[in-house]
C-alpha cells in the first residue's frame, strides 16, 4: 500500500469544508458553465479550482499529489475565510454562495 502524502489534519477539514458530493459539484460546475450570465473572470477562476475539487474527490487518500495538496489548502483557506468555524448553515448574497459552492462548499447545506 503507498503512503499518503497528505496529514490527517488537511485531509479531514478538507473533506469537512467540502459538504458537496463530487456528483454535485459537477452538475454544479456544468449549470454554472452554461449560464449566459455568469461573469467571465472570477467565475473561470472558481470553476478550474472546482474541477480540481472533483478530482481530489474521485481519488483515494493514498493517490493525492503535492498540487493537490495545494488545492485542498486553498480550498480550506478559502471556505474559513468567507465562512464561521461551525459551518452552520447561512444565508447570504448569491455571489457569495455561488463562489462557495464553486470549490464545493454549499453555505446552505447542514453541517454534518
Amino acid at each position: 500500500m503507498a503512503e499518503s502524502i497528505v496529514d490527517d489534519d488537511l485531509w479531514q477539514e478538507f473533506h469537512r469544508v467540502v459538504n458537496m458530493t463530487s456528483r454535485e459539484l459537477r452538475e454544479w460546475l456544468m449549470v454554472q458553465a452554461a449560464d449566459e450570465d455568469t461573469e467571465e473572470v472570477p467565475d473561470q477562476a472558481d470553476s478550474h479550482l472546482g474541477q480540481r475539487v472533483v478530482d481530489i474527490l474521485g481519488k483515494r487518500r493514498s493517490d493525492v499529489t503535492r498540487d493537490d495538496i495545494d488545492v485542498m489548502q486553498q480550498v480550506v483557506e478559502r471556505v474559513l475565510s468567507q465562512r464561521r468555524d461551525d459551518l452552520e448553515p447561512t444565508a447570504g448574497e448569491a455571489a457569495w454562495r455561488r463562489r462557495l459552492m464553486n470549490v464545493g462548499h454549499d453555505p446552505l447545506k447542514p453541517a454534518d
